[in-house]
């Protein structure tokens, strides 16, 4: 069986609609899934990468691009009432509820719906209330530990090689994207063309 790292932050609607598909894209296959909250304005700050959401052509597009793919693949998406926005509650919140370990597929998927469904402003303080209560975490999300943790999922997603949301992590290698799930699968199912010229011979292309 393989175990795949999804790497996630609830700021992104790619990762809403991967984390949708993720069941479907590898039906049939063994496999398990470790859900890993990260902070993505740190990683896209390590790689000296700009958001979509900070360019604003690219932000007008991300928008219409997302929508678009959740009613081609049957997705609930609605944008929320204010993107972007700070996603350390949430990505605390669902720490928290874990103990200070990883959520389980339950809690990224309530905070997901929180963000994604409804067109609601995802910081609302009485909506986080709800969630919450809803949630009711062992841990506070304030508490250092989960601090620790967001910052530790954070430094080891960047260590593996990881520059956005969603990714996943099988076996060292990384593929990001919604778009990467049949090339996720193909590798799940000891596709050759991982083991040859197709994905090694790409990090020895010279820069110009």
């Amino acid at each position: 069986m393989k175990q795949i790292t999804f790497y996630l932050d609830f700021i992104s609607p790619y990762t809403h609609l991967a984390f949708e598909k993720l069941p479907e894209a590898l039906m049939g296959l063994s496999y398990s899934v470790s859900y890993r909250p990260v902070l993505l304005g740190a990683m896209l700050r390590h790689h000296k990468l700009l958001g979509p959401a900070e360019v604003p052509a690219k932000r007008e597009w991300t928008y219409r691009h997302v929508m678009w793919l959740g009613q081609q693949q049957g997705v609930t998406l609605q944008m929320p009432a204010v993107h972007p926005f700070n996603p350390l509650p949430l990505l605390r919140l669902a720490i928290a509820a874990a103990n200070g370990g990883d959520p389980n597929r339950y809690v990224c998927e309530t905070l997901l719906g929180h963000v994604w469904h409804g067109g609601l402003d995802a910081n609302d303080p009485a909506r986080l209330q709800s969630l919450r209560e809803q949630l009711a975490p062992p841990l506070q999300a304030d508490d250092e530990a989960v601090k620790a943790r967001l910052r530790a999922n954070t430094d080891a997603a960047v260590a593996a090689g990881v520059f956005g949301v969603p990714s996943f992590v099988v076996d060292d290698r990384m593929f990001w994207g919604l778009d990467s799930l049949p090339m996720l699968r193909r590798y799940l199912e000891s596709d050759a063309w991982f083991d040859g010229p197709g994905w090694w011979a790409q990090t020895a292309v010279p820069d110009a």
